[in-house]
């Protein structure tokens, strides 16, 4: 007989490992607190953003992970776009690390656009001052709010997942789950509850490296005349943000300039992207706070801050602004992408993926599941 396995948490970790469970003939049943997934997994851009890791093991692990939500999106009738992404440069200090980046990126499908090159590809970029832009083909765009409530559609009625919704798991004693006086047991137990997995393990929580993220948003009507963006699109300050551009070896000096010029949306954590899901509306963001608990309310200037650097890079038909939110997210403070724990035998955690859980999970969680995951 097959084993089984429950996972605990409907939001993109625990979709991907009950994925990577049932393809290799597990009988996988998915736990969710809420009738439906509500968390930071349907709170982002949608993003799934290669050219955001570095080289080597992260980079592949993004890419398989995109491979597999081609799969996925297909088999649940969603809506997902291969556009790529366009990282502007309006300074030549941008420039530079853009250049090479893309130099030392040979094995990326990378390359630099002059200006009119740029606002070729993307008629949303801002022209004035424009330098150029580094084009990469990897990104791909999905809707989160559609892709996660697809995803357990598909995995229940292709891959005969069983999905139990609005029941929160209090108790763990392997190999039985307790939600009151309901339970349930399985051959292996993955807690994928992303900010809740303190409520399960609390010891193992206070002594693991974690700590969250909250992070605002905001999402502009859908533009006029079914008008396209092309391209991701993202400033200069994105460049520093992720570790992939470290690749270029005048990064730091960037950074430097950016402390001087930008100090307090460094100190708020922002930099700007904007992606368009298939209704046309584009996603805009985001900031990072650090903390264990947060003010519920937010910062009305984070949100001026993050449109107004936002107007340096692009225009839009309409700037309407119809939905803003923040999201919270487990965020490791090691460095370390992801946590992956035993607590005890026949339980793993899987958490930690902070702003790459869209682009990740899919990828670590078949390694885990599928024996080849090492920590990085």
């Amino acid at each position: 007989m097959s084993k089984s396995a429950i996972v605990i948490g409907a939001g993109i970790v625990g979709l991907a490992t009950a994925r990577a469970l049932a393809t290799r003939g597990y009988q996988v049943t998915v736990i969710e607190r809420s009738e439906k997934a509500v968390g930071a997994s349907i709170r982002n851009f949608g993003m799934v953003w290669p050219i955001g890791q570095p080289e080597g093991k992260l980079y592949e692990r993004a890419l398989h992970a995109k491979s597999i939500w081609k799969e996925v999106l297909t088999g649940a009738d969603c809506w997902f776009y291969e556009g790529g992404s366009l990282h502007m440069a309006y300074h030549q200090d941008e420039l530079e690390v853009i250049e090479q980046f893309a130099e030392v990126s040979a094995y990326r499908p990378v390359k630099v656009l002059s200006a009119k090159d740029t606002l070729e590809k993307s008629p949303a970029v801002n022209p004035a001052g424009l330098l150029g832009a580094l084009y990469s083909d990897d990104e791909m765009i999905v809707d989160p709010r559609e892709a996660i409530a697809g995803v357990p559609r598909y995995l229940q009625s292709k891959l005969g997942v069983t999905f139990i919704w609005n029941t929160a798991i209090s108790r763990i004693e392997y190999p039985t789950v307790y939600s009151g006086s309901k339970k349930w047991s399985a051959d292996e137990i993955f807690v994928c509850s992303g900010q809740d997995f303190e409520t399960l393990y609390p010891e193992v929580f206070a002594a693991a490296p974690l700590t969250k993220c909250k992070l605002q948003m905001l999402r502009l009507e859908a533009q006029p005349d079914d008008w396209k963006i092309g391209p991701a699109l993202c400033g200069g300050l994105s460049l520093i943000h992720y570790d992939g551009f470290k690749a270029a070896a005048s990064l730091p000096g960037l950074k430097v300039r950016y402390q001087q010029d930008y100090a307090e949306y460094l100190k708020w954590g922002i930099h700007v992207m904007a992606s368009q899901n298939g209704l046309g509306e584009i996603t805009v963001g985001d900031s990072h706070e650090y903390a264990l608990t947060f003010d519920p309310f937010d910062r009305e200037f984070i949100n001026t801050m993050i449109l107004d650097y936002l107007g340096t890079f692009a225009r839009f038909k309409s700037p309407k602004v119809f939905q803003t939110w923040h999201g919270i997210y487990p965020k490791m403070k090691n460095g370390k992408t992801e946590i992956v724990l035993k607590p005890e035998e026949g339980v793993t955690i899987i958490n930690g993926l902070g702003g790459n859980g869209m682009t990740l999970s899919f990828g670590l969680c078949d390694e885990v599941v599928g024996g080849t995951y090492q920590e990085l």
